[in-house]
């Protein structure tokens, strides 16, 4: 995609994790045509370079010791196997109708730039980058390593490994990276990709710090599909990875363009600071493509914006809850019904504020089991949820209560010591039952709304209606989807009211009273 396409696309989807493959009626016939025919022979010829690399792959490190694998590879093993599999890893691309790559700019050798930062990350068939970068290490999933022909690829490339279930894990694989990194030369040159995760390519999303934290000469390099029609992307919802395959082998050929941008060497500052350094490059990225650069990240499973230290959900789990309910014929009354079930559980105590999928297709009353288990997937990785979470995140969306009634009743809630004050840990639990996802950095609102050490609801309640940023979070995330002007939650808190999109005013003390309307 071209510059200039990239600008006016990025009004096409909600955020970056979206994307869909356009096509129109007569390339639908053509791809359906073509692909009867090209995909199985490229598939085909694909899967077979694939299976000659596994066994030549595993022969890289055949016999030797453990001590002897973590010191990188030299002599006749490296320029015996490395061209070999170089030369199979393009005829897999080559099948697949990557037949030209375009290089743009020069590569900087090792001791210029130890790393390679990649960007954007469009999905699996990034990987041909790593031909023109003569297959430089790169880092990947532990659980990768489980994977057929792509665990012996990863063997072979002596690849940093990390498992995202394991902390320690990750501490080990930053401490592998610094020390590679900053080898002087001894380890072969990196490639990593920045953004973490793949998008549409409309944006750069958030930088992580890892290839910065070293604090050594990076060298951007951008990735580019200039067609006709976009088809190598694979994101979070929209097209799948095999979308990605049939669409793309679908085509007579497919373009790819590789430009390595200057090296960038970062100032004493950026060392210092890898969160700094990762946002300037991704700045310069960005720019270069002509693309936005955004606070986009992904925690987990779930697509967040960042603001203030806070995660704020792009598709907040309350609001997909509420259309869950409403699509299945639940009424306001019903709902709110059964938020207060929920409610008066947590403050009970007695049977825990986890709920199982048939625990909560109880509460709800709900017909069928199914809308249960996708609300928990919404909250968890499993059948269950956390009702202070599913409590909070749907009522601070909907009507039924103002947004200083939900916050005192939230405070007293996690305030478990009932001392009147909340601890960091505290904190984050309430904002994320209120955000609907877990916090894991409320240390700047809590250094902002406390007083001498201490963080009282007041105090609180003062900063998330009054604070730039803060009031910011209020009132887009946490309100209701209101028609025509209305006064925002934060402002109403701030004066005990908050007004809906009935004209309904719902007074600090919980009472209904109706507003006029224009």
């Amino acid at each position: 995609m071209e510059k200039g396409d990239c600008c006016t696309a990025t009004q096409e989807y909600p955020h970056p994790f979206v994307f869909e493959v356009k096509l129109t009626r007569a390339q639908r016939i053509r791809g359906l045509i073509l692909g009867s025919v090209l995909v199985p022979v490229r598939v085909t010829l694909a899967a077979l370079f694939f299976l000659i690399m596994w066994p030549i792959a595993r022969l890289r490190l055949a016999g030797l010791s453990e001590e002897e694998r973590a010191r990188p590879v030299t002599g006749w093993r490296r320029w015996l196997y490395h061209p070999i599999i170089l030369l199979l890893s393009r005829a897999v691309f080559f099948s697949l109708g990557f037949l030209w790559v375009k290089v743009k700019g020069r590569r900087a050798d090792l001791k210029e730039a130890p790393v390679l930062v990649v960007a954007p990350h469009s999905g699996f068939l990034d990987m041909l980058v790593l031909c023109p970068t003569q297959l430089a290490t790169v880092v990947s999933r532990y659980e990768n390593t489980k994977l057929p022909v792509i665990g012996a690829l990863l063997e072979f490339n002596q690849s940093v490994l990390v498992s995202r279930k394991d902390p320690e894990s990750r501490k080990m694989a930053v401490a592998k990276l610094i020390e590679r990194l900053t080898s002087k030369g001894y380890w072969p040159q990196m490639l990593m990709f920045p953004e973490g995760t793949t998008t549409n390519g409309r944006a750069l999303i958030k930088f992580k710090p890892g290839a910065f934290v070293a604090g050594v000469p990076v060298q951007p390099v951008l990735l580019r599909y200039p067609n006709k029609v976009d088809t190598v992307r694979w994101t979070y919802k929209g097209a799948s990875w095999t979308d990605s395959v049939w669409h793309t082998a679908s085509q007579f050929y497919t373009n790819m363009t590789v430009e390595y941008l200057p090296v960038y060497n970062p100032s004493e500052e950026e060392k210092k600071n890898p969160s700094l350094y990762a946002d300037n490059v991704q700045k310069l990225m960005a720019k270069a493509l002509g693309v936005p650069a955004t606070d986009h990240v992904m925690e987990g499973r779930v697509p967040v914006s960042k603001l203030g230290g806070l995660s704020l959900p792009l598709e907040p789990p309350g609001r997909v809850t509420l259309s869950l309910l409403r699509r299945n014929g639940l009424e306001a009354h019903e709902i709110k019904a059964a938020l207060t079930k929920m409610i008066d559980r947590c403050r009970s105590g007695a049977q825990g504020s986890k709920a199982s999928a048939d625990e909560l297709t109880s509460i709800l009353s709900l017909k069928d089991k199914q809308t249960a288990v996708s609300i928990c997937g919404l909250y968890s990785k499993d059948e269950t949820v956390d009702l202070r979470q599913l409590y909070f995140s749907v009522s601070a969306l909907s009507d039924f209560t103002n947004f200083k009634a939900l916050l005192h009743s939230a405070f007293t809630l996690f305030d478990q010591e009932s001392k009147g004050s909340l601890s960091g840990e505290e904190l984050s639990d309430l904002m994320g039952a209120l955000l609907g996802i877990p916090q894991h950095n409320t240390s700047d609102l809590y250094t902002e709304a406390s007083s001498q050490g201490t963080l009282t609801e007041e105090n609180l309640l003062r900063v998330l209606t009054t604070h730039p940023t803060y009031q910011k979070v209020v009132n887009d995330y946490l309100q209701a989807e209101e028609e025509g002007p209305q006064p925002s939650p934060a402002a109403a808190a701030a004066n005990g009211k908050a007004v809906n999109s009935n004209g309904v005013t719902h007074g600090a003390n919980g009472f209904l009273q109706h507003k006029k309307l224009e």
